[in-house]
């Protein structure tokens, strides 16, 4: 992959065989952004886990205290009640079988997280070859399959995010924007983390953080030390 000036130059304020502080890490990634728009600050764990085994799976949702510094669209599946409630909590769109042929047929994807009613599951499972290779699929372990619309919604507005390993058995996760002051990247970066820490599977032998990169969008990788974790 060939990189530009910028980055090259940026590459250069990093110590590629240096394993990073987490604080040094945030520090040094805000130096090397150097986008014209506000870059999102993304984690790359790598784990030694083995996701095609169940039991190996890593699958979660945590809220990030300082919300990751962009506007999340909901989509809510529900019916009766359920509706108006998710409305009230300020979904972006609510509604049942009749969206079914609108994502089905004219490709309507104008949202970033789905949730749905346990009893909407049956309706929500006929589209899960559009929206699970796009990993909108709602899932109870993310807290998207739920009866309580109202907490599911307010809480991925406030910042509440999904982590999952893909198919290399890394986590990728955002955790703000590279126009968050230090302090508020470090508490997101300690939180997601701590969750991470927290899903380790049981069944796993052997290391469980293998790597952890942080990066901005545009910018060089910045090794962190996992010794903490």
């Amino acid at each position: 992959m060939k990189h530009g000036k910028k980055y090259k130059e940026a590459a250069k304020l990093v110590d590629r065989a240096m394993l990073y502080e987490p604080a040094e890490a945030i520090s040094l990634i805000k130096k090397t952004a150097t986008a014209k728009f506000d870059e999102t600050v993304e984690v790359h764990v790598k784990t030694g886990c083995d996701g095609r085994h169940a039991e190996q799976q890593v699958r979660g949702a945590v809220v990030l205290p300082n919300g990751t510094g962009r506007t999340t669209r909901v989509l809510v599946f529900a019916k009766g009640d359920k509706l108006a409630e998710a409305e009230a909590a300020g979904a972006d769109h609510v509604g049942g079988d009749e969206l079914i042929p609108k994502i089905q047929n004219e490709g309507w994807l104008d949202f970033d997280v789905v949730v749905a009613t346990p009893d909407m599951m049956g309706v929500v499972g006929r589209l899960g070859k559009i929206l699970g290779p796009k990993g909108l699929m709602p899932n109870p372990k993310a807290g998207t399959v739920t009866p309580d619309v109202t907490k599911a919604v307010k809480e991925i507005k406030a910042g509440k995010i999904e982590y999952r390993l893909d198919k290399t058995n890394i986590i990728h996760a955002p955790i703000g924007k590279v126009s968050f002051d230090e302090q508020k990247l470090s508490e997101n970066f300690d939180a997601l983390m701590e969750a991470l820490v927290k899903a380790k599977p049981s069944a796993l032998k052997g290391q469980y953080m293998r790597s952890i990169v942080l990066a901005t969008t545009m910018g060089p990788g910045v090794k962190v030390s996992t010794a903490k974790f």
